[in-house]
């Protein structure tokens, strides 16, 4: 008894993610251009309008030195409070952060423009470190993927999981922004801001295709997680095929349909049910008048035409779950996903059987 004990309560425990400065040894040093990166900084320091044609593929991530990082975020300061972005004003940002002297102090700020002559080419160079960067990610994910593989106790589809994550983060370009400051995320809310405000629906989102609805929420938004609860038998499915069927049928949004209860065909069964107008019953049983035959014919096509993917999967893990939705998106970029119902999706080894970690 005492042996099953100890095994019960030995758990896979996840490694601290490991960050670009302190990469796994493999014995070589990391992919990494520190004379480029110069360059680009004192590229933007020089040219009036260079920081506008990198800022959007250019984070502070991606430089490997700590103290052009440093800099680069000084820069991207500058930029938000609407400052020039010369030597001086490069440097007194430094200075008042007290990161100055860590950088190298003014004398290594000014050495950074005598290495460029113009930023004719600072695209091209950014599009070089982006590459370095990417780089040292892929070892990055391929180190931690063989530390968890090594543990006895962890599970080989989480550490899939974990990989599949990592590599289809990366090719998307969600590179590791774990610790964001907010000035770095101001600029990003006021274009979605005055994106809104030009917007006539005043629907950001995903619309619901209520209109009540989507006046509260301006739409389903990205990374919302919406739950649809109530007692048994009040239409939660009904209600949510409603949602997916307004979202890809009128407004031609690609769904994903999750159905952990129901197979596809009864599924798709309902959404033929609730487009034609056809009680349920009657679609199941086949008994249908010629007319009801006609309207079903006529109200299908927009069925098929529809960009709705069911997946009816029984019993899916939470791991199983996230690769397909992931392929999915990639394949068919996803707006929305509804999956029925949450509570039969199963949770990874180490917590099965413990509900509430579930």
């Amino acid at each position: 008894m005492e042996q099953d004990k100890g095994i019960m309560d030995k758990t896979f425990k996840p490694r601290k993610k490991q960050t670009t400065d302190q990469p796994f040894d493999f014995g070589k040093v990391p992919p990494q251009a520190v004379d480029l990166e110069e360059v680009v900084l004192g590229a933007i320091m020089l040219e009036k309008n260079a920081f506008t044609l990198v800022n959007e593929v250019l984070k502070p991530e991606i430089f490997y030195k700590p103290a052009h990082r440093m800099i680069y975020e000084a820069i991207s300061r500058l930029f938000l409070k609407m400052e020039p972005i010369d030597i001086l004003t490069v440097t007194q940002e430094l200075k008042e952060k007290g990161q100055l002297e860590i950088v190298g102090g003014p004398y290594f700020i000014a050495s950074l423009t005598s290495r460029v002559g113009s930023s004719a080419n600072i695209e091209n160079h950014c599009k070089l470190l982006q590459e370095k960067f990417i780089k040292r990610e892929l070892i990055r994910i391929s180190g931690e993927v063989i530390t968890d593989a090594f543990e006895e106790s962890s599970d080989a589809f989480d550490v899939l999981d974990k990989a599949e994550q990592g590599l289809f983060d990366v090719s998307q370009g969600n590179l590791s922004r774990t610790n964001t400051r907010i000035g770095d995320l101001l600029k990003e809310a006021i274009d979605k801001i005055e994106s809104a405000g030009k917007n006539e629906t005043h629907n950001t989102g995903v619309p619901s295709g209520f209109h009540l609805l989507d006046k509260t929420t301006s739409g389903w938004q990205a990374s919302n997680l919406i739950v649809i609860a109530a007692r048994p038998g009040m239409g939660k499915t009904a209600f949510a095929l409603s949602l997916a069927r307004n979202a890809a049928i009128d407004h031609k949004v690609p769904i994903a349909i999750f159905s952990l209860e129901m197979d596809a065909l009864e599924l798709v069964n309902r959404l033929i049910s609730a487009e034609a107008g056809i009680e349920s019953y009657k679609i199941k049983s086949g008994k249908l008048t010629s007319e009801e035959w006609e309207t079903l014919h006529t109200n299908i096509s927009n069925l098929a035409n529809s960009p709705i993917f069911i997946n009816d999967t029984p019993a899916l893990s939470i791991s199983d779950f996230r690769a397909i939705a992931r392929r999915m998106h990639q394949h068919n970029k996803i707006g929305l996903i509804v999956i029925d119902y949450l509570q039969l999706m199963r949770g990874s080894v180490e917590t099965r059987g413990l509900r509430e970690q579930e």
